[in-house]
């Protein structure tokens, strides 16, 4: 039985990877910042899909020793851990000479030292048992830039230099570390901005369209499976042909 930890579980891009390896049986601890109910749900959810255990564990990742912590917690409640899916993230946004110290801050330990932090104790099981799949929700902003969102795009431009030389770091061990870069997902996030802000975002897109949480879950269900064991230190971009390739 495949055991894995996804952080920030609770709705949106992390909810639909959850419920997607619970299809593939996984067992599975849901991590949330806040809404407990929400994670609750999710947990319900999985197991009616078929996972046959689902922990329900709660973790500020802004602070250093919860985010290490969880990791503990979660393999506690599994009977081990074989699986991390760093999804956890927040958004500050605004212009540079308006950013304040703690927006930055903030966002870089939420979306970019927590992963470091939980990624450094799930190596360590992993590492016993010579097998583990690691994968790095990033965004295609770290690949492009954006203005207004200086310090996540650095967050998650670092992620994905930080999943690259973890994978090196590793490889030899059996565990595989790779990146998934999102463009613009139909989420909480998106359903937000105004219509024209939407539209303008549409008219860059390729497909025309934003994503479906569901399309990010189906590549992140490929790169932890024992199928995708040579795919490793790979930044997969989900974002309808956004990005140049």
């Amino acid at each position: 039985m495949r055991k894995a930890l996804i952080t920030g579980a609770s709705r949106g891009i992390g909810r639909a990877i959850a419920l997607r390896l619970a299809r593939e049986g996984f067992a599975l601890a849901i991590h949330y910042g806040k809404n407990r109910e929400k994670a609750e749900e999710v947990a319900e959810e999985a197991r009616r899909l078929g996972s046959p255990l689902v922990a329900v564990l709660g973790a500020n990742l802004l602070e250093a020793e919860a985010a290490s912590a969880l990791v503990h917690q979660a393999a506690e409640a599994l009977g081990g851990l074989d699986t991390l899916v760093n999804n956890a993230g927040i958004t500050r946004d605004t212009l540079l000479v308006r950013m304040k110290d703690e927006d930055w801050e903030a966002v870089l330990e939420a979306n970019l030292s927590s992963a470091f932090r939980t990624t450094r104790e799930a190596v360590k099981l992993m590492m016993k048992a010579r097998f583990g799949r690691i994968v790095n929700i990033a965004s295609v902003v770290g690949l492009l830039g954006n203005p207004g969102q200086a310090n996540y795009v650095a967050s998650k431009a670092g992620l994905i230099g930080f999943t690259r030389a973890v994978a090196k770091e590793y490889a030899a061990r059996g565990i595989t570390v790779n990146a998934v870069a999102p463009g613009f997902i139909e989420t909480e996030m998106t359903e937000g901005l105004p219509e024209e802000v939407k539209k303008a975002y549409l008219a860059q897109i390729p497909a025309g369209r934003f994503g479906k949480p569901e399309e990010v879950a189906e590549v992140v269900a490929f790169l932890v499976s024992e199928a995708a064991g040579y795919v490793n230190g790979q930044t997969i971009c989900v974002d309808g042909g956004l990005a140049p390739h």
